[in-house]
């Protein structure tokens, strides 16, 4: 990990022209809409694998509705698989050609993966070939993402002042609850405007289908906003590196593992609001698909509140405290929240996920600055998309799975929070692991 320098990139807050806020804005704008969609996309299948994969997909393969269940989840995890993949693809050639390029990329890749899965035919019609089908475009899907988030993260950082690169970070961060939220409302509008039949014959295939008008106008707004700052003086003072990525695994290894370890927790615990609740409130509790949607977007309203008063702290308290402090509550919570969920009482399904969104928020926000800070300028793009990417792998690929087999082999729901709070437990030792001097460095070294 770099050792801060004196200097920084960043212009100070008081004296940026008018041309560089508009800049920052139009930064800021693009890597929150192009997170957002890019998201919207992936939460739209989780809640998908929720519903509607086991019974059209994989029922016929796994003969039991809980088997099915089971493919259904671990289609959902597969694309985590390829995130390193994507994430080493998209790191070697954002460091060498730019972070721009690579937004625009794995935006055009998810958004036609997803439309894609809107027009597979299903198990009834073509046999096994349709769940072969659906899981390569998630295959697809897990490649896109991979190299999405670290693209528009370091966007974001790179062009803050030093003094402000937690609050820019968490807009992209953002994109996160917000595409939650806006898949979750598609999904609860059409639940809640058709039949149970109607929905499994043809209603679910609206969300995907739609994401081709949310992909365009990503693209245009990604178009439209500058390269980053700092990999444009990289370039200019020929600092690009011929093999990046030996040189990532060779040197910094280290933070690579801690960035990894870092996400887990946060991405483990994000899939049971995006995923996990929705199934297990309406198979275990009997509550109807309008409830279980209204509790995720209830978690993901204040997921979104509490991960811009994350980013704001970290600009304050600094990034690892932020981290830690989000953590401890998670691991306070993660256990008994399941006596209020248990109740199968909307209200209170609520309240304990609402609790679960503010702790989400600040072992979240901090995220982008953090890793940008913990990597130098010629293999940052690698560095934190490959960290992110394998951290995605340890935590959230297979937590809805993992929690399914819990409960279906103890009966103990209590037993996915234990689960949940011994991957965060290490996540906020690995937080703690990075050394306080990285904080607020300069980025162009």
């Amino acid at each position: 990990m770099p050792a801060p320098e004196p200097t920084s990139t960043a212009v100070p807050t008081d004296v940026r022209s008018p041309e560089r806020r508009r800049e920052e804005r139009r930064v800021l704008a693009g890597t929150m809409v192009g997170t957002t969609i890019e998201w919207y996309d992936f939460f739209i299948y989780a809640q998908a694998a929720a519903f509607v994969f086991a019974p059209l997909f994989f029922e016929p393969v796994g003969s039991q509705s809980t088997l099915a269940q089971i493919f259904s989840w671990a289609s959902l995890g597969i694309s985590f698989l390829f995130r390193p993949l994507g994430a080493v693809i998209a790191g070697h050639l954002g460091d060498r050609y730019g972070r721009k390029l690579l937004l625009v990329l794995t935006l055009v890749g998810m958004g036609l993966a997803t439309a894609l899965i809107g027009l597979l035919p299903t198990y009834a019609s073509i046999g096994v070939g349709a769940p072969i089908l659906l899981v390569l475009l998630r295959i697809l899907q897990g490649l896109s993402a991979g190299g999405e988030w670290g693209g528009a993260a370091l966007m974001a950082v790179e062009h803050a002042p030093r003094e402000k690169r937690g609050w820019f970070g968490a807009y992209p961060q953002i994109g996160v609850p917000l595409g939650l939220i806006l898949a979750t409302t598609f999904m609860m509008v059409l639940t809640s405007s058709m039949s149970d039949d109607a929905f499994l014959s043809w209603g679910w295939r609206i969300p995907f289908l739609s994401s081709i008008i949310l992909i365009l106008t990503g693209y245009v707004i990604r178009q439209s906003v500058d390269e980053s700052p700092v990999f444009v003086e990289m370039q200019a003072r020929k600092k690009e590196a011929s093999a990046p990525l030996s040189s990532l695994f060779r040197h910094h290894w280290r933070g690579v593992v801690l960035a990894a370890l870092i996400f887990a927790g946060t991405n483990a615990v994000g899939y049971m609001i995006i995923a996990f609740f929705s199934s297990y409130g309406t198979s275990q509790l009997g509550m109807t698909k309008t409830s279980t949607l209204v509790v995720a977007l209830c978690g993901g309203a204040v997921w979104l509140v509490f991960t811009f008063l994350g980013g704001w702290m970290s600009d304050r308290i600094g990034r690892r405290m932020t981290f830690m402090i989000g953590y401890a509550l998670l691991i306070v919570w993660l256990i008994p929240m399941w006596s209020l969920i248990d109740t199968g009482e909307t209200g209170m399904f609520i309240l304990a996920v609402v609790i679960l969104g503010i702790a989400l928020g600040p072992c979240y926000a901090p995220q982008p600055a953090l890793y940008a800070e913990m990597f130098p300028a010629r293999v940052r793009y690698s560095g934190t998309s490959i960290g992110y990417a394998i951290g995605s792998v340890i935590g959230g690929a297979f937590a809805p799975l993992i929690a399914q087999l819990l409960l279906d082999s103890t009966g103990q729901s209590w037993t996915i929070g234990l689960y949940l709070a011994i991957v965060c437990v290490i996540s906020f030792l690995a937080a703690w692991a990075v050394p306080k001097s990285v904080e607020k460095g300069d980025l162009r070294v």
